[in-house]
């Protein structure tokens, strides 16, 4: 009688939020180069062919990861609103949140924003990139109410300002800003983008 190789079951209770955490310890510690299905699998403890009940291959993975990542910065930058503050504080805690979570969560951020992601998920990412950024534009919209903001298009005025901020969250990931340095800015950055940088 021939004796067939063991295979482990798939036994997992949520195998697809287990790989994407394994994924997202992966990414973190050694970057995306050294992700794997199967190795993931092995972490996980199910068969080697178990991942792709949901994920078909390593790029979905990486898209899935990219999704989640925007999932969660959204909830962190909308928990942090408190429309009951001042409008310079309101928008200092949005912005602190932004930055605090794309410092604790670089690799991520960095896949968060790549460019080769699968077109099948376009309309996915893209609408996770509008709920991210909806809380500011919330904010300015507000502060045009209250006469706090110039007037004109409030998702404009959102990129622009969100361009400064995104590059301090830039040049945290990268070294060029100590993590704490680029925090401790954030309520001079705000200061200049609701003041301007003439002298007073």
């Amino acid at each position: 009688m021939v004796r067939m190789p063991e295979t482990r079951p798939y036994h997992h209770g949520d195998l697809r939020a287990a790989l994407l955490t394994g994924a997202e310890r992966t990414l973190r510690d050694k970057g995306a180069a050294a992700l794997s299905l199967r190795e993931l699998a092995r972490e996980t403890g199910v068969s080697h062919a178990a991942p792709g009940r949901h994920f078909k291959d390593k790029q979905a993975l990486l898209d899935a990861l990219a999704l989640t990542g925007f999932e969660r910065m959204a909830q962190t930058v909308n928990g942090a609103d408190d429309p009951e503050l001042p409008f310079q504080e309101r928008l200092t805690r949005v912005a602190r949140a932004y930055l605090g979570f794309t410092i604790d969560n670089a690799a991520l951020l960095e896949l968060m924003y790549a460019r080769k992601h699968d077109p099948d998920i376009s309309d996915q990412l893209a609408a996770a990139v509008e709920r991210n950024i909806a809380p500011f534009v919330r904010l300015i919209a507000d502060g045009q109410r209250h006469g706090e903001i110039v007037g004109g298009d409030p998702e404009h005025i959102t990129l622009l300002a969100a361009a400064s901020l995104h590059g301090v969250a830039t040049f945290a990931a990268n070294g060029t800003l100590a993590p704490q340095a680029a925090l401790d800015a954030v309520g001079e950055l705000v200061h200049h983008l609701l003041h301007g940088l003439r002298p007073r």
